[in-house]
C-alpha cells in the first residue's frame, strides 16, 4: 500500500484516535448529542490537524527542542482561533452548539500527540496525510456516536425524522450517561471482533490446546509474534 494512503487507513481503522487510542474523550462525550454536532466538531479538528501537522513538519528543523511544545501550542492556537472565528461568522448555529469545545481543540491530546509523535519527524506531505487520516477517523467516530445518540434520544438524524411517531425517544441518550453507554457498547463490540479475529489466527500445526502445547509450537508462536 502506498505510504500516503497507509497513513489515511491507519488513522481511520488501525489507530482511530477515538475508538482505538481513546484520545479526545472530552469532546467525544460532550458534543455528540446530535450527528451535526459530531460532524462539525470532527471537521473542525480535521482542519486544525492537517494544517498544524503541515506547519510543524515544515518548521521541524527550525524549532529548538527546548521550546517545541510551547511552539506547537502557539501554532495550534492560531489555527484554532481561525476556525473559531470562521464558525462564528459563517455557521453561528453550530458555533453556539459546540460552544467552549472549539477553543479547547488547542489542548486536544490528538493534535499535540500527532505533532510530537509524527509530524515533527517526517516530511510535510506525510504529515498532511497523517492529519487527514486521523481527522477523518475522528470525524467518522464522532458522527457515528452522534447519529446513534440523536436517533435513540430524539428520533431524528441530522434533524430529519426517521423513526415512527409511536417511538418514544429515550432522553438519557442525549444526556451525559448516554454518551458513556454508546461509547462503551461501541468499544466492546470492536474488542469482541478483535478477540474473535485473534482467536482464529492459530500457529500452523497448533491443536488449539495451549496447556499441552509442544515446544516446537511455542517457538513457532514466538517467531510469529516477533514478526
Amino acid at each position: 500500500m502506498n505510504q500516503y494512503w497507509e497513513r489515511i487507513y491507519n488513522g481511520i481503522v488501525k489507530e482511530n484516535p477515538c475508538i482505538i487510542l481513546m484520545l479526545g474523550m472530552c469532546p467525544t462525550l460532550a458534543v455528540t448529542t446530535s450527528a451535526m454536532n459530531g460532524l462539525g466538531m470532527g471537521l473542525s479538528t480535521l482542519a486544525v490537524l492537517v494544517f498544524s501537522n503541515m506547519i510543524i513538519s515544515m518548521m521541524r528543523n527550525i524549532i529548538p527542542d527546548q521550546v517545541r511544545l510551547p511552539a506547537y501550542i502557539v501554532i495550534v492556537a492560531t489555527l484554532v482561533t481561525i476556525v473559531d472565528l470562521s464558525l462564528q461568522a459563517y455557521v453561528p448555529g453550530l458555533y453556539k452548539s459546540l460552544g467552549i469545545y472549539i477553543p479547547l481543540i488547542v489542548v486536544n491530546c490528538i493534535i499535540l500527540g500527532r505533532a510530537e509523535a509524527y509530524a515533527n519527524k517526517v516530511a510535510p506531505a506525510l504529515a498532511v496525510f497523517d492529519g487527514i487520516g486521523m481527522g477523518i477517523g475522528f470525524t467518522l467516530a464522532l458522527t457515528a456516536i452522534g447519529i446513534v445518540r440523536e436517533l435513540l434520544g430524539a428520533g431524528t438524524v441530522f434533524g430529519f425524522e426517521l423513526l415512527p411517531e409511536a417511538f418514544e425517544p429515550i432522553a438519557i441518550f442525549v444526556k451525559a450517561p448516554g454518551a458513556f453507554l454508546v461509547m462503551a457498547v461501541l468499544v466492546a463490540a470492536l474488542n469482541a471482533a478483535h478477540i474473535s479475529n485473534a482467536a482464529n489466527k492459530k500457529v500452523e500445526g497448533c491443536d488449539g490446546c495451549c496447556s499441552s502445547c509442544t515446544k516446537s509450537c511455542q517457538e513457532d508462536g514466538k517467531e510469529a509474534t516477533e514478526e
